[in-house]
């Protein structure tokens, strides 16, 4: 697939670093000569230094015959201006833009052929909010991910001693739950894959993914750890985009403070939030979160735009009691380093969050949800089946018959209402949405190639 990818920021970057480790033909457009030069040595891609909404400097970077423009500039208006150029004199077939602005977002009219040509909206601070809201419905999981529709989660936990499964094989797990509930999709052991097997044992500290409808989700984990209590008080540090967002979808079930620095956003934002309380203050600062009994604190979240404001405060808030510990981190590395330490629990990356819902669109056969995991290495994805037995690889086939490729897993399977697990001799039907996991994400093609519909298979 022949991409232009509008932005060489963080999205931008890590964006073309998982498309060009994919044999798709990737240029990378920016204004930035160094940063351009420093990525070309690193990817196989091209790049093409220019303002990205001018017609020459999109021609010169190949939008004659581009299949896709992903606009992810730092500016929302030249995004919509990009596609709106790619559309008018280049009829480039997709194009996806990232756009930040509420006031933009609030108005869905604006985004039509007839008006702006934005095939795909990408809101990261929305994306965010969604995010951290699954995590908080579900104390104690690294990740929570949605599929079809709602109906189908993916949640990572560490299983810890005490789990009633933990030394115990994974076949165990119909027993100790009522029904067919639960499927392990994953296991990850001090950062390596594993394929689970039914004589699989679960070990303490394993990180674990697994499969289930929503309404089972709280029961499964309970087989794996001690169940964290429901939350009630949340400090949220920052009241930009994201913390006003996130406070609006909380403070109707839980008791919401937001810690902001700036006076004037403050009484703004508390002009906007119904219930939650605005506190004018620095969020590092350990006199105004033992006045605010962060030690009685349920959730503490650290929003700010600043990685080592985020980082610094969410340490502060652990050591002085908070249980749970949530920082926004934006670049990669200081991810990899925080995740899963002792006083951060949970690192939240826009750029995984934005990388996954573009990747869904980019994946060939018909993706319809892409979650980036483990930081990029693996994948869980949606796939709709369609054909029948002569023309597709899946359709009308037991599990155990489809030559899904090595580290890849099929959790399970929902067919209209109904969730199925991915259990060996289950037959894929025509419009099955099928779940995966794929430890390793250099087989996603060989993922693809299993969804598209073909003439005919011998």
């Amino acid at each position: 697939m022949k991409i232009i990818i509008l932005g060489a920021g963080q999205v931008g970057s890590s964006l073309a670093h998982n498309l060009a480790s994919e044999a798709n033909d990737v240029t990378l457009v920016d204004t930035d000569a160094r940063l351009l030069q420093d990525l070309q040595d690193r990817l196989d891609l091209r790049t093409v230094q220019g303002n990205a909404t001018h017609p020459p400097v999109l021609i010169r970077a190949g939008a004659d015959d581009a299949d896709m423009l992903i606009a992810v500039t730092n500016s929302d208006e030249a995004n919509m201006v990009a596609c709106q150029v790619a559309y008018t004199l280049f009829h480039t077939p997709t194009k996806i833009a990232r756009v930040r602005a509420v006031e933009y977002l609030s108005h869905p009219q604006l985004f039509s052929p007839d008006a702006m040509p934005v095939d795909v909206l990408i809101s990261p601070e929305q994306l965010v909010t969604q995010y951290v809201k699954r995590l908080i419905e579900h104390p104690g999981a690294l990740q929570v991910l949605d599929f079809a529709g709602g109906k189908v989660r993916m949640v990572a936990v560490r299983a810890y001693y005490g789990g009633p499964l933990v030394g115990k094989e994974l076949r165990t797990l119909r027993e100790h739950i009522a029904g067919d509930h639960a499927r392990v999709a994953a296991i990850f052991r001090r950062g390596k894959p594993m394929i689970p097997e039914g004589n699989t044992v679960i070990e303490a500290a394993d990180e674990v993914f697994f499969v289930a409808a929503r309404k089972n989700i709280r029961a499964v984990m309970g087989e794996l750890r001690k169940l964290d209590k429901p939350v009630k008080r949340i400090i949220l540090a920052g009241g930009g985009n994201i913390g006003k967002r996130l406070a609006q979808a909380l403070e109707t079930r839980y008791q919401v403070k937001i810690v902001e620095r700036s006076r004037s956003r403050a009484r703004a934002i508390s002009e906007d939030l119904r219930r939650t309380i605005v506190l004018l203050g620095d969020a590092a600062d350990e006199e105004l979160l033992l006045e605010e009994n962060i030690e009685n604190t349920d959730v503490f979240c650290a929003l700010t735009n600043d990685d080592e404001a985020n980082i610094l405060s969410g340490m502060l808030a652990k050591r002085l009691g908070a249980r749970m510990v949530m920082s926004l981190i934006n670049r990669p590395a200081y991810v990899e380093l925080i995740q899963g330490s002792e006083d951060i629990d949970i690192a939240i990356s826009p750029q995984q969050a934005t990388i996954g819902t573009l990747l869904a669109h980019v994946r060939r056969g018909d993706v319809v949800m892409v979650h980036s995991l483990r930081r990029g290495a693996a994948e869980a994805i949606e796939a709709v089946a369609h054909g029948s037995p002569s023309t597709s690889k899946v359709v009308g086939r037991p599990i155990e018959d489809i030559k899904l490729p090595k580290g890849a897993t099929i959790g399970c399977v929902v067919r209209g209402d109904q969730v199925l697990m991915g259990h060996h001799d289950l037959v894929i039907e025509p419009e099955d949405h099928v779940i995966l996991f794929l430890v390793d994400k250099r087989r996603i093609r060989e993922v693809e190639r299993l969804f598209q519909v073909g003439v005919t298979f011998l």
